[in-house]
């Protein structure tokens, strides 16, 4: 029994020594919590949208009232016309618009039936269909407060427009999500991967004092996975096109070009990565933790960012790959063009100039 206490007393002591085990022990579960239970959720809060109001009667500023007071809706502004929802959309200023039409509150009092259109971005059809629903419950809790929930045949119908995706299928969020953590991970753990096992073998020493350029020789380690995420990005759109039924509605060169230059920042991401670290292992965990719980949880590939905390909302902004996800979207969902992404493709382009800068930078420190 001694022994057997003297064996459990040491392996204590060996747990609470060493703080990397401590910190797995504590810090995970503590962190996964708060994550999944409170920062990170599929409830749909805070969506933008406009309303166009041609009604102008009492029952019209009663639905407005409710949309604006509740805490599923962010009201970004109002639409003079129908129309003017096209260019909303389009910029990516509101995930839904209301149109409320002209003599709405008259034609229930008279005719005992009218209609509520929402049109709604349905380029992620669970955030479509569920905001959706909030705002038809929402409708019908404003029809009612206006005095028509008397026993009559009194109905008021909403009648939803699916926006880009009117059948709803899920590969419109699925296949831009898929491309952004595919093609990060391969350029960045590959690359990080392959340096630091020549670091590891001895060889990059070798390779290093070799009449060739040592830059030259991240080039020729860097080339490989250029050339296979390449082909990932081609096999991806041929089975998005042709087995899943999703082709690209807009320019086919400009998503080639743009997912080029997320490529070459996933690749200089991973010779940063190679250069701070020592082992295989290391660099493996960095990149796999640092790449794809951020691409999974902060690009809005699986949980809405404007949901999350706003220090979760600030850290979404250092992740390339949220960029690369909404110009995806919009190039190959939605069919917008270059003036619609500049923004997110300037963005994109500037990290990449400033990871390439800093991993080259590190890289000769090295040599130093």
């Amino acid at each position: 029994m001694n022994q057997f206490a003297s064996f459990l007393r040491k392996e204590f002591l060996h747990v609470f020594r060493d703080q990397k085990t401590l910190l797995m022990l504590f810090g995970m579960p503590i962190v996964q919590i708060l994550l999944f239970g409170f920062a990170l959720t599929n409830e749909i809060k805070h969506s933008q949208i406009a309303v166009c109001d041609q009604a102008r009667d009492d029952l019209s500023s009663a639905i407005t009232s409710h949309l604006q007071a509740s805490r599923y809706f962010d009201m970004v502004g109002t639409l003079a016309s129908p129309d003017e929802a096209e260019a909303a959309f389009r910029a990516g200023t509101i995930r839904m618009a209301v149109i409320l039409p002209p003599g709405l509150e008259s034609d229930l009092r008279r005719e005992g039936g009218a209609s509520v259109q929402l049109i709604a971005d349905a380029s992620d059809p669970n955030i479509a269909t569920t905001i959706a629903g909030q705002a038809t419950r929402i409708i019908a809790d404003a029809k009612a407060d206006a005095g028509f929930d008397q026993p009559l045949p009194v109905q008021l119908q909403v009648e939803t427009r699916m926006l880009y995706n009117p059948e709803l299928k899920g590969t419109t969020n699925f296949v831009p999500g898929l491309m952004s953590m595919v093609l990060l991970l391969i350029c960045v753990l590959m690359t990080s991967v392959s340096i630091v096992r020549e670091k590891e073998r001895g060889t990059m020493e070798v390779l290093l004092v070799s009449p060739f350029h040592p830059l030259l020789v991240l080039v020729t380690k860097a080339i490989p996975y250029l050339i296979v995420s390449v082909v990932n990005l081609a096999v991806i759109l041929l089975l998005s096109i042709f087995l899943l039924d999703l082709p690209v509605h807009g320019s086919l060169f400009l998503l080639v070009s743009v997912s080029l230059v997320f490529i070459i920042a996933g690749l200089s991401l991973g010779l940063l990565i190679s250069n701070v670290t020592k082992t295989q292992e290391a660099a493996m965990i960095l990149s796999l933790v640092g790449m794809l719980m951020p691409t999974v949880m902060l690009t809005g590939f699986m949980f809405p960012i404007e949901n999350m905390p706003l220090p979760l909302q600030w850290l979404s902004h250092i992740v390339m790959s949220k960029y690369y996800f909404i110009i995806v979207k919009n190039v190959m969902i939605k069919g917008l063009g270059f003036a619609s992404v500049w923004k997110e493709v300037l963005i994109l382009f500037v990290m990449t100039v400033i990871l390439l800068a800093a991993g080259l930078a590190r890289f000769k420190k090295r040599l130093a």
